[in-house]
């Protein structure tokens, strides 16, 4: 690869979307993390072969719910989060880098 290819993911970014910590920048990010959250949510789910309705029921909460979250369109809060975890029967591990 030539290196007039590579491109500083950084600065496209910032072309795109504003530099970090603007309100642009923000919104992004926050848009991105839902999209994030919401295909691990969904790729979990089928993994475990369980539907959005058999899900809701688990949490206590509305198929509609929990497709805004696998769609990106919300952020499910993180007691939500590790609800529809534990009802997947899967578990979240917080580890601290290496350093």
């Amino acid at each position: 690869m030539k290196n007039s290819m590579l491109t500083d993911i950084s600065a496209e970014l910032a072309a795109e979307y504003g530099a970090p910590d603007t309100p642009e920048r923000i919104q992004f990010d926050e848009a991105a993390y839902a999209f994030y959250t919401g295909q691990i949510l969904l790729d979990a789910r089928k993994e475990a072969k369980v539907t959005q309705l058999e899900l809701a029921k688990r949490i206590h909460t509305t198929k509609s719910y929990i497709s805004r979250i696998e769609n990106g369109m919300i952020n499910p809060s993180v007691s939500t989060f590790y609800r529809i975890i534990n009802a997947l029967g899967l578990r979240v591990d917080i580890v601290k880098p290496i350093s």
